[in-house]
């Protein structure tokens, strides 16, 4: 049976809300802290998340030491580990490029599920990787890649690398430890415990003072604030979600290849970051070798 055209529309506009966190996110951290922002973000998504879930009717009764240690630990490093790094990059690197480095996430994970649990890789599949490594460097280095090995990269870059260093790791322990949990209460709980230690950080490096300090910023920033928290967060996970239901996960992660695209194109649009060869290059790259990769597999 064919899925309703509703059912890809809104595997679109998930793309589109993932997409447009990083502009949002880029625009945030011009007047909030990284850590305060975060904190605010996950505050209300949780907020939303838990309603949702109490609606749904979920419970966590039954779940095993095991899966609550899985929750805790994707917690730290998916979200805790990933929102930080997000934002912390974006104070130093435009929104569009930071976009396209992120793509890279499915490289990082395939290599580290060969090393640690040995699944296969193809020649073909690690053409892709290189391929797609290549061109994050080519957006990365503005069209000179070989200059990583003449200059290393910026804190921006190091950070934005710690992101898909935490959603590989994320990805990983979702495989090995959380099977068998809903997707709705994975969501829930790893937001929560990811939540309390933003919370922490933010208070000991941040202080008191800049966690209020959202009270005090413009209606634009609150606006890109409950973009991130409702809209990417939120919303774009229910239409995931649907779409795995109805299409299975292979067709519908291939819509996670249209995020950067999004991503490149609002930061464009709403922020006017320059659109120069090297990213259109990059990106290119970046996209044609994710593309060798899914088809191969």
């Amino acid at each position: 049976m064919t899925a309703p055209l509703s059912v890809h529309l809104k595997l679109l506009g998930m793309a589109a809300l993932w997409g447009g966190a990083w502009p949002a996110g880029r625009f945030v951290v011009q007047s909030l802290p990284p850590l305060t922002a975060s904190s605010w973000r996950f505050a209300i998504a949780f907020a939303v998340l838990w309603l949702w879930w109490k609606q749904a009717g979920r419970s966590v009764q039954g779940f095993s030491h095991r899966q609550w240690a899985g929750l805790m630990l994707g917690g730290a490093v998916g979200v805790f580990g990933y929102a930080a790094f997000f934002l912390m990059g974006l104070q130093h690197v435009p929104a569009g490029r930071a976009a396209l480095v992120v793509t890279t996430n499915p490289v990082f994970t395939l290599l580290l599920a060969a090393w640690l649990f040995g699944e296969k890789l193809s020649a073909r599949i690690a053409a892709g990787m290189g391929l797609a490594v290549l061109g994050a460097m080519t957006v990365l280095t503005h069209g000179r890649p070989w200059a990583v090995f003449e200059q290393g990269l910026g804190v921006g870059e190091l950070l934005l690398l710690g992101c898909v260093a935490c959603w590989s790791g994320y990805t990983l322990l979702g495989k090995k430890l959380l099977a068998g949990m809903d997707a709705l209460t994975t969501t829930l709980a790893t937001s929560g415990f990811g939540l309390a230690l933003l919370l922490l950080s933010a208070l000991s490096f941040e202080g008191p003072v800049a966690m209020a300090q959202p009270l005090q910023v413009s209606g634009a920033t609150w606006a890109a604030l409950l973009f991130m928290a409702v809209g990417s967060t939120v919303l774009a996970y229910a239409w995931y979600f649907e779409g795995v239901a109805a299409l299975g996960a292979g067709a519908a992660s291939g819509y996670i290849s249209l995020v950067p695209v999004f991503g490149v194109l609002f930061a464009t649009l709403l922020l006017g970051e320059a659109l120069d060869a090297s990213l259109l290059v990059g990106g290119v790259m970046v996209l044609a070798g994710m593309a060798l990769m899914n088809r191969q597999r």
